[in-house]
């Protein structure tokens, strides 16, 4: 519990120390800034966790907790959307100030599932999926990896998943396909299924294209979604091994606690994210 103290005092002094930039000097704006940056991963929010909002009150709740990064789901932008729809979903995110950066998740049973899935990430305008295709969807996936020039990331979803229970169910199955064939890493599904999520970012390295980001509160089956900092993840040693890895893409909060009144827990984990990063 203190280490705990201790990162959300370090969360709260980094934003007290942002909100002064208006009142230093140019050289100091410059410096607190470049800090800043260089403490925070790039941090998001997965879709699923506003399965109970409509996109407005998504977009609140993101401004809220000052996240703009959004993985969406098809609840808010259907698979079928015609383009005007696309365009309209994605033009109430922009003004709200959210950027839409990939799609997902979304599972595929058949070829059509899969070109339907790239069709419309193209017409999205992500270059990410965060898939689940079936083991025989494997090879046609890659061709269409191949074809579009868009990502594949794996989604790992816990013990309970006859396909990918863990992320080394992923890598071993996409490990020497095309480089653009990847892992969404869910750690709390991860760590469920008995993989610490640290030791996933380093031996996966390369193909980690997205994160899920949430606690638990056991390694096992049983373990059940909570608030980030309260389970039993080591958040310290996952967020070293992103740095250590250079990490670059995003870091997306998955709330599956309290799915209908989500904003206290989302708030509190993305500040003890922040305090830990920081």
């Amino acid at each position: 519990m203190s280490s705990r103290r201790k990162f959300i005092q370090t969360s709260a002094i980094a934003l007290s120390a942002s909100s002064l930039l208006p009142f230093s000097g140019a050289a100091n704006v410059v410096r607190n800034k470049t800090m800043i940056k260089q403490a925070f991963l790039q941090t998001g929010m997965a879709g699923y966790s506003f399965v109970n909002y409509t996109i407005d009150q998504t977009i609140a709740i993101m401004n809220r907790v000052g996240i703009s990064n959004l993985s969406v789901k098809d609840f808010h932008l259907p698979l079928n959307s015609s383009q005007q729809t696309i365009d309209e979903v994605l033009a109430q995110f922009k003004a709200g100030g959210i950027q839409v950066y990939t799609v997902g998740v979304i599972y595929m049973k058949t070829e059509a599932e899969v070109d339907r899935a790239f069709d419309y990430a193209k017409r999205v305008g992500v270059n990410l999926i965060i898939g689940v295709p079936g083991y025989d969807l494997l090879a046609y996936t890659e061709k269409k990896v191949k074809e579009y020039n868009i990502r594949m990331a794996i989604h790992n979803h816990g013990p309970e998943d006859k396909l990918y229970p863990a992320p080394k169910d992923v890598y071993d199955r996409i490990s020497k396909m095309d480089k653009r064939m990847g892992l969404c890493l869910d750690i709390g599904h991860a760590f469920r299924a008995g993989a610490k999520p640290e030791n996933a970012v380093t031996d996966y390295a390369s193909r980690i294209f997205d994160l899920h980001i949430k606690d638990v509160t056991a390694a096992k089956a049983e373990g059940k979604a909570i608030e980030a900092g309260r389970g039993a993840i080591d958040f310290p040693a996952l967020i070293a091994a992103l740095r250590n890895i250079k990490y670059s893409g995003v870091c997306s909060i998955e709330f599956e606690k309290d799915m209908k009144d989500a904003l206290p827990g989302i708030a509190e984990s993305a500040g003890y994210l922040r305090g830990v990063m920081s």
